[in-house]
């Protein structure tokens, strides 16, 4: 591990129950693993750090409590890939699959998330430095160069990226040392940078969206929130947005990542998560409550659909508990 001892990872890891085990190769010795050993939660946090260009990061723990987080992130790229995770993101809402992959834009607004207590957390992430994505490779590319930001910020959450899955995987699965780990993590952080700048090339690129559409774009969110357990038509909610139907559904999609049925049913998801871990309550009371579709019983439909938080520098990192 290069230079571990000066990144932003160690006080945050430390503040958070995280003591290094340089002993533990459980996800390759090239990288440096941490236990949780305090009493928040179990587990294991991994990180391979390559000249402060590119840092690898393999999520592997839970948390005894529900916990909110919110991550101050420095300038960065990321791009990680979710098989574990409960919870929501607040800013603006939206519940993260497991099984997606994930971008996120680092040194823009603190990212806040609310993690369920008892649900591993189980991910992989490369995430690039401005010395890597702005420097290095506008060197080495003299004349092509194009700075991938808002190719990261186009791929956003998907659940269709097999490529960068794979990709990931083989990272994950990985257990090389020495120069040859070097060259091999090397060579993934650049084809990942490569299959997100392709992917965006492809993609159609939909009309932009003026700030007062998603103003009333995030108040239909917001009103989505506070009334998931009631009927919500799509016309009221296009009437909520001043929209026409098309634009409404074609719009609300490209800002959150997902149809509005699918917004829906997965704040209903959330609601039902939360009302299975209180006490006196029958799983058809539950149901009925989050109106959850008959044809999905709860008790299958809310693990099958974890949650993601983005990969990211657990750094400026500020935990609280929610009872």
């Amino acid at each position: 591990m290069e230079r571990m001892n000066q990144s932003l990872y160690v006080p945050a890891l430390r503040d958070h129950g995280f003591v290094p085990e340089p002993e533990d190769h459980r996800y390759g010795p090239s990288g440096l693993c941490w236990k949780q050993a305090g009493n928040l939660g179990s587990g294991y946090y991994w990180i391979y750090q390559q000249n402060e260009m590119f840092t690898i990061k393999i999520h592997d723990f839970y948390f005894h409590e529900d916990s909110f987080l919110e991550f101050h992130i420095p300038k960065c790229l990321s791009v990680t890939y979710y098989t574990s995770i409960s919870g929501e993101e607040l800013a603006p809402y939206r519940r993260l699959n497991a099984g997606c992959v994930k971008t996120f834009i680092g040194g823009e607004e603190p990212y806040r998330v609310l993690i369920h207590k008892k649900i591993p957390i189980v991910s992989i992430g490369i995430e690039i430095t401005p010395a890597y994505y702005e420097d290095y490779l506008k060197q080495r590319y003299q004349g092509e160069y194009a700075d991938p930001s808002e190719a990261f910020r186009t791929v956003d959450q998907t659940d269709h990226f097999p490529e960068m899955v794979r990709l990931l995987q083989e990272v994950r699965d990985y257990r090389g040392d020495g120069i040859a780990a070097r060259l091999f993590y090397e060579g993934k952080a650049a084809e990942a940078v490569a299959l997100i700048v392709e992917r965006t090339k492809v993609q159609t690129v939909g009309p932009t969206r003026s700030e007062e559409d998603r103003r009333r774009l995030e108040a239909v969110a917001a009103y989505v929130n506070d009334h998931c357990a009631l009927e919500l038509p799509l016309e009221r909610l296009s009437r909520i947005a001043c929209m026409g139907g098309t634009k409404f559904k074609r719009s609300f999609k490209q800002l959150y990542g997902c149809t509005v049925t699918e917004y829906i049913q997965q704040r209903r998801m959330s609601q039902a998560e939360v009302l299975l871990a209180a006490p006196g309550l029958s799983i058809g009371q539950v149901a009925q409550a989050g109106r959850v579709p008959e044809r999905q019983p709860v008790c299958t439909a809310v693990p099958a659909k974890h949650l993601a938080v983005p990969g990211g520098v657990p750094g400026n990192l500020t935990k609280g508990r929610e009872k």
